[in-house]
């Protein structure tokens, strides 16, 4: 994961700033702002990434996938917390956003969920994630890696 802490520097530096550079689709409709995870301890618990997608189109997009080098099982999850109080979390499968509309991965709502990490989540590193739509548009951002107690992108 060093060799990708330097080649998107000045990404990190933005998005640390809370200034990110948005990362556009092969369509330029859909916008990935904000990108942030936390550090993980380890590798036996899954870490998770944070981030906003906005369609900038005319037409609906749908998120269908995940991938990184970083986690072998990569998904969109959804955490919801019932009217007793109790949590639970599940995948959410695909994610159709409008027109003119944005989608918020957050920390105790959707969220992508990073399963069997293949090393741990640092501070100060990032890693790449891209996000496929159903159109076979992708849209690659590199998410940076804050402190362990992180809550948003700001840290």
């Amino acid at each position: 994961m060093k060799k990708l802490r330097y080649t998107n520097a000045l990404a990190v530096l933005l998005t640390v700033a809370g200034l990110s550079a948005p990362a556009l689709a092969g369509s330029e409709d859909v916008v990935v702002e904000n990108a942030w995870s936390r550090a993980s301890i380890g590798v036996n618990r899954p870490g998770a990434a944070y981030m906003t997608v906005r369609n900038t189109g005319e037409d609906a997009v749908t998120l269908t996938g995940l991938a990184t080098p970083l986690a072998m099982m990569p998904e969109i999850h959804e955490s919801k917390t019932n009217s007793d109080g109790v949590s639970s979390m599940a995948p959410a499968g695909e994610i159709t956003i409008e027109p003119g509309q944005s989608v918020a991965l957050e920390p105790g709502g959707l969220h992508a969920m990073l399963m069997k990490l293949q090393e741990p989540m640092t501070e100060g590193e990032n890693f790449p994630l891209t996000l496929t739509f159903s159109d076979g548009g992708k849209v690659t951002v590199e998410v940076p890696i804050l402190g362990i107690a992180a809550r948003g992108p700001e840290g």
